[in-house]
């Protein structure tokens, strides 16, 4: 069945993106065409200030030169023509006419204002506003060390009056332009990523709104490496994590509902024998039903044990305790016991080797080891332990003689009903819960057990124990 999303709910979230992208492009742009426009105002007067300097002392030097040939500036007063004709030939210097533009504004000789020595205008009369005319900035002319006049010239921010039409308005359009450019682009990223974004959402939301329907199949494609794609492969993951779970919950529960019937139904039969008469209501009979439902209640304990590890809730008595000395009280209990099943039993096991533990769920762990050993061993067989330990572990290694077990299915031996031999009974093999359990008891002591390939011919168990730290030890030995 194929389940969508509410639209309207995706279309908020491609508006949201759309408007955040667009706002915040919109906004850099502003803050830009602000800031490059200050730049530009600031430094335009900058360099007017600059030029205007540089020639008002060109024609301070030029007025001196002419002062040094005349001896006077009479000649100025009676030929306003000469004055222009005297700036632009010092400004301007060359057969060609003056430039047009910023460049000629620069240059126009009502911009300057000559006086003569004794502070009298010559040319070149101050303009009529009072407040304008005190701003003039003065420069001297000097001939042989001997002030013959001075030159007045007008600063730059007089002149911006009529330069920022020539120049900073043609710039300020043009930032505009690019501005309005920029908008555009904003307004085609924004439409598109979060259409992109949004598609991408919404595949996954439809994915998950399928996974929590049950479609444990459901799968997202994995394209390119950003935050989305891995998102995408740990989304897969826990579909087949679910999708795993699922078939182990039902296969778990098909094979418990397998385990039960057989005792059941053995059970059944003989009851049914007994009361047709088919059977004798005798101290033989009642050992067999007798053992029938002592099954029963081990599959059930270890049911429940399995549950309480699951959840968390396993009881476990954990204190210091020698490892050492219960693994080798255990063997030498079962050793009459593993005689009997024509096994020889091996051991290496120092003293000392200090842990965390519990001694009662200890010596269950040892039980189901042995108990899987006397299973699938065939005799005359051989059982050897060994005990290592260091500082950072203590290892625990058991091995057994043949059969040993196909290297592709040792990762699934600790799996709950789980048996290398579909055809093998639970008479020969048990109710394949046994090494299930023996892994929740060690996880419940910090440690873990991984099989291999026995060197003895069989299979090979190492279990790791964290030991405990030199000062509970001292702690406990002293």
């Amino acid at each position: 069945m194929r389940l969508t999303l509410p639209r309207p709910a995706v279309s908020r979230l491609g508006i949201k993106l759309f408007a955040v992208i667009l706002v915040v492009n919109v906004a850099i742009s502003g803050l830009v065409f602000l800031a490059v426009s200050r730049s530009l105002d600031q430094g335009f007067i900058d360099y007017l200030d600059q030029t205007q300097t540089q020639r008002a002392e060109t024609l301070a030097e030029g007025l001196a030169e002419e002062w040094a040939q005349r001896g006077d500036w009479q000649w100025l007063r009676a030929s306003p023509r000469a004055w222009h004709h005297l700036v632009r030939r010092q400004l301007w210097p060359g057969a060609g006419p003056p430039p047009h533009g910023i460049e000629r504004q620069l240059g126009d000789p009502k911009d300057f204002v000559l006086h003569d020595a004794r502070g009298l205008p010559v040319i070149g009369l101050p303009p009529d506003d009072d407040e304008e005319a005190s701003t003039l900035r003065w420069l001297p002319i000097e001939y042989q060390d001997e002030q013959v006049g001075t030159l007045g010239y007008r600063p730059p921010e007089q002149l911006m009056a009529r330069m920022d039409r020539i120049f900073l308005a043609r710039q300020q359009r043009n930032l505009g332009i690019i501005v309005a450019a920029l908008g555009i682009a904003s307004l085609l990223l924004a439409g598109g990523l979060s259409w992109w974004l949004g598609r991408r959402t919404r595949g996954m939301a439809l994915a998950t709104r399928r996974l929590t329907e049950g479609d444990y199949g459901i799968r997202l494609p994995e394209r390119g490496r950003d935050e989305l794609s891995r998102l995408s492969q740990d989304f897969n993951v826990l579909a087949a994590t679910l999708e795993a779970s699922r078939e182990a919950r039902t296969r778990w529960v098909s094979d418990i509902a397998h385990e039960l019937r057989t005792p059941l139904a053995v059970l059944r039969g003989e009851i049914e024998a007994m009361q047709d008469g088919i059977r004798c209501l005798d101290q033989e009979s009642l050992h067999s039903l007798s053992q029938e439902v002592g099954q029963l209640e081990r599959l059930v304990a270890d049911l429940r044990l399995l549950s309480q590890s699951d959840a968390g809730a396993l009881e476990v008595q954990l204190a210091p305790l020698d490892l050492a000395e219960s693994l080798s009280h255990r063997l030498e209990e079962a050793n009459g016991w593993l005689a009997d099943s024509g096994i020889a039993l091996e051991t290496d096991i120092p003293r000392g080797a200090w842990i965390r533990g519990d001694a009662s769920r200890l010596r269950q762990l040892w039980s189901n080891l042995l108990a899987n050993t006397c299973a699938y061993t065939r005799p005359p067989g051989r059982l050897r332990v060994c005990l290592v330990g260091d500082a950072t572990t203590i290892r625990v290694i058991w091995e057994d003689s043949a059969p040993g077990v196909p290297t592709a299915q040792l990762p699934r031996l600790t799996e709950r009903l789980y048996r290398v031999e579909g055809s093998r009974s639970r008479a020969s093999g048990g109710s394949g819960l046994g090494l299930s359990i023996a892994t929740a008891l060690l996880k419940a002591h910090g440690g873990e057990m991984a099989p291999s390939s026995s060197p003895l011919g069989g299979l090979c168990w190492t279990l790791h124990f964290p030991p405990l730290d030199d000062d509970r030890l001292r702690e406990t030995t002293a």
